[in-house]
């Protein structure tokens, strides 16, 4: 049975569409259509309940995304065990600004010196998302452990705390509010925030707007990258949030010259994570999984 099939089809399943099931895969969705139909020709049955809404697995497409989670996670594993075997393992790491940075206790340095004497012979890659993409191309399969943050969709992705950290309101030095050792949500409520492009993952964009699952997003710039949110600030004194002393001041930890961050006192904190999809199952991933917890202790 072809495994890229498979992946497919548990991809369809656990986005309930095959347009977004496409876009995770990064492909157009014609061939994953006649991708699934191909199973299905192939097992002689009918997997998916297909209407103008979505997708929900048939009796038999139940079983076989259990079975196929199962076996997806072992061959990933039997891949891992005879790469390293071999001397040509390789792991991709995701980031979202300097998150593994700070996941290695500030320049990264314990982390990845803790990895290298455990794995001296794994080649690293380590790939810089966006702030679109909170699962930095793990949930699209570009990268093998993501070190990022929560919250997300986390359909088909498991994951680790390394840190809980407190947020703040991103404002310009001169703002009015710029000199309060505190402030509110409400206290925000007229100003213009910056936000993340349609499309983007819906518990995430809301978090850095500021508001809850499901209410109206506060109005603003759409930007997609750090550099993006500092230029807003500073040349229109656009807000946003930001963990305290992370997001905008990448390894020393202190903002930029002309921005402050305020903390805010009624707004859930950022999670530092490390997270992996669920039905992987490389030593290498949860060995750098253990690492990452440990070293950002």
């Amino acid at each position: 049975m072809d495994l890229r099939l498979l992946r497919y089809f548990v991809t369809v399943v656990e986005e309930r569409h095959f347009g977004r099931a496409a876009a995770r895969l990064q492909m157009t969705q014609p061939p994953l259509s006649r991708a699934i139909r191909q199973l299905e020709t192939d097992l002689g049955v009918v997997l998916l309940d297909r209407s103008s809404a979505g997708v929900e697995p048939t009796k038999a497409g139940t079983v076989l995304y259990e079975e196929a989670c199962t076996l997806l996670t072992q061959a990933d594993h039997v891949r891992a065990v005879v790469a390293a075997a071999a001397g040509t393992a390789n792991l991709t790491i995701g980031t979202l600004g300097d998150s593994v940075e700070r996941a290695g206790g500030g320049d990264g340095t314990p982390l990845a010196a803790a990895f290298r004497s455990r794995h001296p012979g794994v080649k690293v890659r380590l790939v810089e998302a966006d702030l679109t993409d909170p699962t930095t191309g793990l949930r699209a399969g570009l990268v093998d452990v993501a070190v990022t943050r929560a919250p997300f969709e986390a359909n088909g992705i498991s994951s680790r705390i390394i840190r809980t950290e407190p947020v703040g309101v991103v404002l310009r030095v001169d703002d009015p509010l710029a000199d309060r050792e505190r402030l509110h949500l409400s206290d925000l409520d007229e100003r213009t925030w910056f936000q993340f492009p349609e499309g983007t993952d819906p518990l995430w964009r809301a978090y850095w707007n500021g508001v809850k699952l499901g209410e109206p997003l506060r109005e603003g710039p759409v930007v997609r990258t750090v550099q993006e949110c500092i230029r807003a600030v500073l040349w229109n004194g656009t807000i946003g949030i930001a963990p305290l002393g992370h997001v905008l001041a990448p390894l020393h930890h202190e903002p930029p010259d002309g921005i402050t961050v305020v903390p805010l006192i009624d707004m859930p904190p950022s999670h530092l994570i490390v997270a992996w999809r669920t039905t992987a199952n490389s030593p290498l991933v949860q060995s750098f999984v253990e690492l990452a917890v440990l070293q950002g202790r």
